[in-house]
């Protein structure tokens, strides 16, 4: 009895130590994607969080079957070829490029390697891809805007936000070219009919910023309307601190700013954003071709008021605008 006993014992062992290479030899063979991630400042915040957690659900995890280099322009857009050729050496098999400027730097520099785009407003209108519909070429994604009056929308709020106003400055970046094409046939005409005089002021890097509402302030400018671009938006408390200390209302283009201190934003929901961009991801590393995958627009548009920050700008919001707000910050 203990003889066989003693003999099933090392038959099991056997067969234990004879599976455990076939395991170990699995886990070595398993298939290792490189992912690039090109931005224009950093890339990190809800927007990423969310981008990483959405390719763990679809099964790739970053030091196991997923290598990442990210890669960021620090608000420094001449930086972004350079950057873009550094990420096409890595030889990844997809870039993620956020915003215009890192997916017109991606595309330049990629080849045929695919892109996943994220927050560009109007791929179409700046010759990035052929339609929404069907993309064409190495790139897909999603849109950050519906073109045709989202900026008139956002003024429009900030001056229901302030009635007696009639001064409004607008921040652009003048390098951001999706920007420079949608602003003139979007604001201008809305502040016509708004009645507002606007003040354009310009920044094409962070440390251009500072001037710009500086010139906002000399221009006796009441309100901001802050048009979209990541570099005035990451890190999402630099903006609001110094529109904060010149006393300038602002309207932004991301919650997290107006979670950081700003007084308003009115955007799509971009961590929603990210975490679909995780599944073009996995569809393109599966075989997927990006000239096949539509380009998503955002279907929804959130406006969240601070009012912490209106109480500290001697503001009192409407109630009419409180009720439609998405988020109230208290």
């Amino acid at each position: 009895m203990l003889q066989k006993a003693v003999l099933g014992l090392g038959l099991v062992l056997t067969v234990c130590s004879m599976s455990f290479p076939l395991v170990a030899q699995a886990q070595q063979t398993e298939k290792v994607v490189r992912l690039g991630i090109l931005c224009g400042v950093r890339c990190e915040g809800a927007g990423y969080d969310a981008l990483n957690e959405g390719l763990r659900r679809h099964g790739w995890i970053e030091g196991r079957n997923l290598t990442v280099d990210r890669r960021g322009a620090g608000g420094e857009q001449a930086r972004l070829p350079a950057l873009a050729a550094e990420l096409v050496a890595l030889k990844p098999d997809l870039i993620v490029a956020v915003a215009p400027q890192p997916t017109r730097a991606a595309k330049d520099a990629a080849g045929t390697i695919p892109i996943v785009m994220v927050g560009v407003a109007d791929p179409v209108g700046v010759g990035l891809v052929q339609s929404l519909a069907r993309p064409g070429g190495t790139i897909t994604g999603f849109t950050t805007l519906v073109p045709g009056g989202f900026g008139g929308k956002s003024l429009a709020l900030l001056t229901e936000a302030l009635p007696r106003a009639k001064r409004i400055a607008a921040l652009v970046n003048p390098k951001n070219d999706v920007a420079m094409k949608l602003f003139p046939a979007d604001v201008p005409p809305a502040a016509a009919r708004l009645g507002v005089q606007l003040i354009v002021v310009e920044a094409s890097s962070p440390t251009l910023i500072e001037g710009a509402i500086e010139a906002a302030v000399r221009e006796r400018a009441e309100g901001l309307l802050v048009f979209g671009d990541p570099m005035f938006h990451n890190p999402p408390q630099r903006l609001p601190d110094l529109v904060a200390r010149a006393g300038l209302p602002a309207i932004y283009l991301v919650r997290e700013v107006t979670q950081a201190g700003g007084l308003m934003s009115y955007g799509p929901d971009f961590a929603d954003m990210f975490r679909r961009a995780a599944s073009y991801v996995d569809r393109i590393l599966k075989g997927a071709r990006p000239a096949d995958l539509p380009i998503e627009q955002p279907t929804k548009f959130e406006l969240v008021i601070n009012l912490k920050t209106a109480s500290a700008l001697g503001l009192t919001i409407p109630q009419s605008l409180l009720l439609r707000a998405d988020e109230v910050i208290r």
